[in-house]
């Protein structure tokens, strides 16, 4: 019985032995694709989806272009994958979120426009008093000082609420509870509304001093 041989010759046979690497990029943007899905937990961290497909394009252009030294293109079309179906569904969810989360009658209002004008000085804008005694929405997080009750502070980052340092006068809002409405302190970033008020002397809520804002809360989320 005649058998033909694999290859038409030892070149050829050496050639097809010849090991290549397994390009560090595509299994870079596999890795990228598999953590795309925190992108689901908050609008910034679509950048890791994001990332993630210019990785993996990059990943896809230099295996193709070193295909005789790497190999790794089907991690590389995974991750692509992955990170571009993240983005493209975590992006439109929080677009959709962004566009009715706010109540009706409320303004939209960031902790940005609450600081003073001349980052040297402690004085309330006059953007913030313009707000006086109207209703707005804004988003913070609880500041580790608060223990139970319908008062607390409201802060604008992690880096104050996680950690319980002492926020600048402007990052504070104190913010009173409508009666029914009750918050646990957590990690979690809230979303208050309610009518916001510039406090005539700066305010202490529990071991913090200085609160020059309130926030007399009726929406909570």
């Amino acid at each position: 019985m005649n058998h033909e041989p694999l290859f038409a010759s030892e070149a050829e046979a050496q050639e097809h032995l010849v090991y290549r690497d397994m390009s560090k990029l595509a299994v870079t943007a596999l890795g990228l694709g598999i953590f795309s899905g925190l992108a689901f937990l908050a609008a910034s961290l679509l950048v890791i989806p994001a990332v993630g497909v210019a990785v993996s394009l990059a990943a896809l252009v230099q295996v193709r272009r070193r295909s005789q030294e790497l190999t790794g293109e089907a991690l590389a079309k995974a991750g692509l994958a992955v990170s571009l179906g993240c983005f493209l569904l975590a992006g439109g969810l929080h677009a959709y979120i962004f566009a009715t989360e706010v109540p009706e009658n409320y303004s939209r209002v960031y902790f940005s426009s609450l600081q003073p004008i001349d980052s040297r000085t402690e004085e309330v804008p006059p953007r913030a008093e313009e707000l006086d005694g109207e209703k707005i929405f804004i988003k913070g997080y609880v500041h580790p000082s608060y223990t139970g009750g319908q008062r607390f502070v409201l802060v604008p980052d992690m880096k104050t609420c996680c950690f319980g340092g002492t926020p600048k006068p402007t990052d504070m809002i104190e913010v009173i509870l409508a009666p029914g409405l009750r918050i646990d302190y957590s990690l979690r970033r809230r979303s208050l509304g309610g009518v916001f008020h510039v406090n005539a002397q700066q305010r202490q809520v529990g071991e913090l001093a200085g609160v020059p804002y309130r926030l007399e809360a009726d929406y909570l989320k």
